[in-house]
């Protein structure tokens, strides 16, 4: 597969705590030492228990939290403002006053829009005759489906997707996990990919990071090594969730 457009990351956290401004409760160290590196590309999955800062990473990392000690690099020394950067959450978040086609065209630009970048993705997505519907109008499942268009779109050299299908039932959210995946392999980027459920992060990742409780570090990490396209009720994904629970039974303790 060509690779357009993705960046590589080293993420090195000396210490996150958030801190108490009224002196009532102790001040809270959400990571400590925690050092990562993604490759180019890159389908990486973030798997812990709950609370353990999965989220406040994906702040720092997308630059939404920027009182920690440590650094977050990317490939030539680029900075943040230098990539093009998709941040996908646990809820759609589309614009109510925007119908699904505006939804998506509104990140674009100048470039992409000229040509016709928006159609192009959600065409791919199945959304040719909803161009027109406004969110209201639309399944939870439908806007999800607008949410993952709208961040690929956008030609992100990094994609962060924080549990972006774990209040969906499973049929819709395997679509969605298809759909990713489908886009994905069209035009490669690096992806990190939260979620709470070991099977899903076999099942799209080429490796997946095992986080400790808080303070948050990283415990150990599994590459994938299935061919794809896979199966998601495959004996191999089923075999590899096997392993990995026989082997780090403790520090998996709440998750799927």
């Amino acid at each position: 597969m060509e690779i357009l457009m993705s960046t590589n990351i080293t993420i090195d956290i000396k210490n996150k705590t958030f801190k108490d401004l009224n002196k009532i409760n102790p001040d809270y160290t959400a990571i400590k030492n925690l050092f990562l590196e993604i490759p180019k590309a890159e389908f990486c999955s973030i798997v812990g228990p709950s609370g353990c800062g999965k989220t406040t990473l994906l702040n720092i990392i997308s630059g939404l939290d920027k009182a920690v000690e440590g650094s977050v690099t990317f490939e030539a020394k680029k900075t943040l403002k230098d990539i093009r950067l998709a941040y996908m959450f646990q809820t759609p978040r589309l614009l109510p006053w925007l119908n699904v086609l505006e939804n998506v065209d509104i990140v674009l630009n100048k470039e992409q829009r000229k040509n016709n970048r928006a159609e192009e993705i959600l065409y791919i997505m199945g959304l040719e005759k909803f161009l027109l519907y406004y969110p209201k109008k639309l399944s939870g499942g439908m806007q999800r489906r607008v949410a993952l268009a709208r961040s690929f779109a956008s030609e992100p050299e990094l994609f962060i997707l924080d549990e972006p299908f774990v209040s969906l039932d499973e049929p819709a959210a395997n679509l969605l996990r298809n759909m990713l995946l489908n886009l994905w392999t069209k035009e490669p980027t690096t992806i990190l990919f939260i979620t709470h459920d070991l099977k899903e992060a076999i099942y799209l990742s080429d490796r997946i990071v095992f986080l400790s409780k808080t303070p948050t570090k990283v415990l150990t990490e599994k590459k994938i090594q299935l061919r794809r396209p896979r199966s998601f009720d495959s004996i191999e994904i089923e075999n590899i969730k096997k392993e990995i629970f026989s082997k780090h039974n403790s520090i998996l303790e709440g998750i799927i």
